[in-house]
């Protein structure tokens, strides 16, 4: 079985994928793992099928992985058809205003780390700092001082043996430890196994249209603590981003309305990337279609796309069935709303396929109708497993609980993920993100410098007669294809690199995706070193006016 590897995802695969020996040696080939991962998700067939259609399946999962077309995410990759068999990435865990509460989600937290999960929480339902402690008389310490304890337990776990813990804490912005919490990172040796995100409200952002103030809410009392300024509270969140890239934001409101099983409560916390908002005990699976791969010629193989989204669909509703969930309510609850998410990796490198430049308005356009299609695609393949199988347990009363969608297995069936490993095994860009750098060193999980240099540019530079030793030298120099004048302006159009774009572009292009995905799309704006506070107010606002959720 040839599988279009290359050197770079091979090591990736033999470092943190494949199987090993007690003494640490691989004992599993790449073509191993991808028949290993094709023949566990087929199993589940056998609650539905024959097992002919269980070889069926089994033939069309293999395919769809060895080609690159599609990959799931990385527990998928590494559990699926292992002891330890716990394939989903994203987790969410509520944390209620009690002792209790707070270490019982903390020792699940270790479980769902230890079999390879990151998880998110929102603390906004703990009492502020200096509050009222009943039951001692005593003043409580905050949301602030409990996440550095969620922090220390996560150092002392690393995932599976091959992923090291990731947590989301999100606090909202009308809570009383807002100040707090926002500058929470600006030391950068705290809480380095957290990202943090405030969660905006609508309240806020229209007292920041105003420029007035707006009330922050005790959570134990629902009482009014005081009034603050919106404008300083994002000043300071402006700030603290310019200054170490956190907290982010997401806007809760806007999760919440396209929530899809509003029945079941709020969503108040997202995975540890922020892409996918979850309800407590909620977790969901997720895999990415490679756009590089569906480029024909010089157009979208949309034949091809169509089918791979169907497999695609197929392939991670098998996933939900065989899961082995590390809690049982977690079982429950992912069972109960069957959510799905799938995404892209490949699109900046499918736009360079297509003579299409990352930084022009075809792009914002090619990106709506990708999208467009595999959002519709999904859903239509997500209906015809509901009719099969039966609609997901959740779904009465849900959004799809109408006469035009009798039949849906899956409350959600598409995310933006940021595809940071999965991209490199299937050889193309990550996510929906420009190229970083035409040629570029990645770390890897014990430090081993991976250079690449993008295989399009060099195929083009050759058939443009323009490929020298000399040109390929400094641009792993590090130079700029702008700055290079042998490179014609076109190739300089198509091979534009993340800091070349406007971060207006970066948001044009994450709101088009956003446009069509059910739930969250992770996307990265890359200021350059000279970038100001202004710049990153501009991009948070533009972010909320593009209807972004993140």
């Amino acid at each position: 079985m040839k599988i279009p590897l290359s050197n770079n995802a091979i090591i990736v695969l033999e470092k943190r994928y494949l199987k090993k020996d007690k003494e640490g040696n691989v004992i599993e080939t790449p073509a191993n793992m991808f028949e290993r991962v094709a023949k566990h998700v087929a199993s589940a067939e056998s609650l539905f099928n024959s097992p002919y259609d269980i070889k069926k399946a089994e033939k069309k999962f293999l395919k769809i992985m060895t080609n690159l077309w599609f990959l799931p995410n990385s527990p998928t990759l590494m559990n699926a058809g292992r002891r330890l068999g716990q394939l989903a990435a994203c987790f969410v865990l509520p944390i209620e205003d009690s002792m209790d509460s707070i270490f019982e989600t903390l020792k699940n937290t270790a479980i769902i780390h230890k079999s390879g999960g990151g998880t998110g929480f929102s603390f906004s339902r703990i009492r502020p700092e200096k509050d009222i402690v009943l039951s001692t008389a005593g003043v409580s310490s905050g949301p602030v001082s409990f996440m550095t304890v969620f922090d220390v337990a996560t150092e002392t776990v690393k995932q599976g043996g091959t992923r090291r813990g990731a947590n989301m804490g999100i606090l909202r912005v009308d809570h009383p430890d807002i100040e707090s919490f926002i500058e929470l990172k600006d030391d950068q040796n705290r809480l380095n196994n957290f990202n943090i995100s405030v969660a905006l409200t609508n309240n806020f952002m229209a007292a920041l249209e105003r420029d007035s103030e707006y009330d922050l809410i005790n959570p134990r009392t629902t009482n009014i603590v005081k009034r603050i300024s919106a404008r300083k509270i994002f000043d300071m969140i402006v700030h603290s981003a310019w200054l170490t890239g956190e907290p982010g934001v997401i806007f809760i409101d806007r999760i919440n309305q396209d929530n899809p099983t509003h029945h079941l409560g709020e969503i108040e916390a997202t995975n540890p990337c922020g892409e996918q908002p979850l309800l407590p005990y909620e977790s969901c699976t997720l895999g990415s279609i490679n756009l590089s791969r569906m480029v024909s010629g010089k157009a979208v193989n949309y034949n091809r796309l169509k089918k791979t989204v169907h497999d695609a669909v197929h392939f991670l509703d098998n996933v939900i069935e065989i899961n082995k969930y590390p809690l049982s309510r977690i079982e429950k609850m992912s069972k109960g709303t069957r959510k799905l998410g799938i995404g892209v990796m490949g699109f900046a490198e499918m736009l360079i396929k297509l003579g299409i430049s990352y930084n022009s308005e075809e792009a914002v356009s090619v990106a709506e109708k990708i999208m467009s299609f595999i959002s519709q695609e999904s859903k239509i393949a997500s209906a015809a497993l509901g009719k099969k199988r039966g609609n997901f347990a959740y779904y009465k009363e849900s959004l799809y609980d109408a006469p035009q969608t009798p039949h849906m297995r899956n409350a959600t069936t598409t995310t933006i993920a940021p595809t940071g490993t999965i991209s490199i095994i299937a050889g193309t860009s990550s996510g929906i993100e420009p190229l970083f750098a035409i040629a570029q060193v990645r770390k890897v999980l014990d430090g081993q410098s991976l250079s690449e240099i993008n295989p399009l540019f060099v195929d083009i530079a050759k058939a443009e007669g323009i490929y020298r030793k000399k040109l390929m030298d400094e641009i792993m120099e590090g130079k700029s294809v702008q700055d290079i004048e042998s490179v014609s302006d076109h190739l300089k159009a198509l091979f534009v690199t993340a800091h070349d774009i406007s971060p207006e572009q970066h948001i044009k292009i994450q709101a088009a995706f956003q446009k069509y995905t059910d739930n969250a799309v992770s996307k990265t704006v890359n200021f350059r070193s000279g970038a100001i506070k202004s710049d990153i107010a501009k991009v948070y606002l533009l972010a909320h006016n593009s209807a972004a959720k993140e």
